[in-house]
Protein backbone atom coordinates (compact mmCIF):
# COMPACT_ATOMS: atom_id res chain seq x y z
CA UNK A 1 0.00 0.00 0.00
CA UNK A 2 2.68 2.27 1.16
CA UNK A 3 4.60 1.81 -2.71
CA UNK A 4 1.63 1.71 -4.90
CA UNK A 5 -0.98 3.22 -2.82
CA UNK A 6 -4.51 1.94 -1.81
CA UNK A 7 -6.05 2.40 -5.26
CA UNK A 8 -3.64 -0.21 -7.26
CA UNK A 9 -3.93 -3.67 -9.12
CA UNK A 10 -1.06 -5.31 -7.17
CA UNK A 11 -1.92 -3.57 -4.04
CA UNK A 12 -5.39 -5.80 -5.02
CA UNK A 13 -3.45 -8.91 -5.61
CA UNK A 14 -0.85 -8.54 -2.35
CA UNK A 15 -3.88 -8.42 -0.34
CA UNK A 16 -6.15 -11.44 -2.19
CA UNK A 17 -2.99 -13.19 -1.69
CA UNK A 18 -2.25 -12.64 1.66
CA UNK A 19 -5.66 -13.45 2.76
CA UNK A 20 -5.54 -16.80 0.59
CA UNK A 21 -2.22 -17.70 3.00
CA UNK A 22 -4.34 -17.09 6.11
CA UNK A 23 -7.07 -18.85 4.59
CA UNK A 24 -5.04 -21.62 4.10
CA UNK A 25 -3.78 -21.53 7.35
CA UNK A 26 -7.58 -21.42 8.91
CA UNK A 27 -6.93 -17.93 9.94
CA UNK A 28 -10.51 -17.39 8.55
CA UNK A 29 -10.90 -13.80 10.70
CA UNK A 30 -7.60 -12.39 9.98
CA UNK A 31 -8.89 -13.51 5.65
CA UNK A 32 -11.92 -12.38 5.23
CA UNK A 33 -11.27 -8.08 5.69
CA UNK A 34 -8.13 -8.47 3.63
CA UNK A 35 -10.47 -10.37 1.14
CA UNK A 36 -12.79 -7.73 0.98
CA UNK A 37 -10.56 -5.00 0.64
CA UNK A 38 -8.89 -6.34 -2.24
CA UNK A 39 -12.23 -7.02 -3.42
CA UNK A 40 -13.06 -3.64 -3.11
CA UNK A 41 -9.77 -2.24 -4.77
CA UNK A 42 -10.32 -4.60 -7.57
CA UNK A 43 -14.27 -3.04 -8.59
CA UNK A 44 -13.40 0.00 -8.11
CA UNK A 45 -9.77 0.12 -10.12
CA UNK A 46 -10.71 -2.90 -12.36
CA UNK A 47 -14.21 -3.40 -12.62
CA UNK A 48 -16.73 -5.52 -11.39
CA UNK A 49 -16.38 -8.14 -14.75
CA UNK A 50 -13.01 -8.30 -14.44
CA UNK A 51 -11.30 -11.86 -14.04
CA UNK A 52 -8.87 -11.21 -11.30
CA UNK A 53 -11.92 -9.25 -9.36
CA UNK A 54 -14.18 -12.33 -9.84
CA UNK A 55 -11.12 -14.41 -8.56
CA UNK A 56 -11.38 -12.67 -5.17
CA UNK A 57 -15.30 -12.05 -5.22
CA UNK A 58 -14.97 -16.06 -5.87
CA UNK A 59 -12.36 -16.14 -3.43
CA UNK A 60 -14.52 -14.21 -0.82
CA UNK A 61 -17.36 -16.45 -1.16
CA UNK A 62 -15.54 -19.73 -0.79
CA UNK A 63 -14.02 -18.36 2.93
CA UNK A 64 -17.42 -17.79 4.04
CA UNK A 65 -19.00 -21.08 2.48
CA UNK A 66 -15.78 -22.86 4.51
CA UNK A 67 -16.75 -20.53 7.82
CA UNK A 68 -20.18 -21.98 7.41
CA UNK A 69 -19.61 -25.38 7.08
CA UNK A 70 -17.03 -25.05 10.37
CA UNK A 71 -20.05 -23.53 12.40
CA UNK A 72 -22.52 -26.02 11.43
CA UNK A 73 -22.49 -28.89 13.89
CA UNK A 74 -25.06 -31.11 10.85
CA UNK A 75 -21.69 -30.30 8.26
CA UNK A 76 -19.25 -32.14 10.77
CA UNK A 77 -21.60 -34.89 11.96
CA UNK A 78 -22.34 -35.34 7.85
CA UNK A 79 -18.88 -35.65 6.97
CA UNK A 80 -17.95 -37.92 10.16
CA UNK A 81 -20.98 -39.91 9.08
CA UNK A 82 -19.93 -39.88 5.17
CA UNK A 83 -16.57 -40.77 6.48
CA UNK A 84 -16.97 -43.87 8.21
CA UNK A 85 -19.80 -45.43 5.56
CA UNK A 86 -16.82 -44.63 3.13
CA UNK A 87 -14.35 -46.49 5.21
CA UNK A 88 -17.22 -49.37 6.23
CA UNK A 89 -17.71 -49.87 2.51
CA UNK A 90 -14.40 -49.16 0.52
CA UNK A 91 -11.77 -49.61 3.29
Amino acid sequence: KLQLGENHPSTARSLNNLASLYNDQGKYLEAEPLYIQALEIAERVLGSDHPHTVLYRRNLENLRTQQQQKSDPRSTKDNSLLGRLKKRFFG
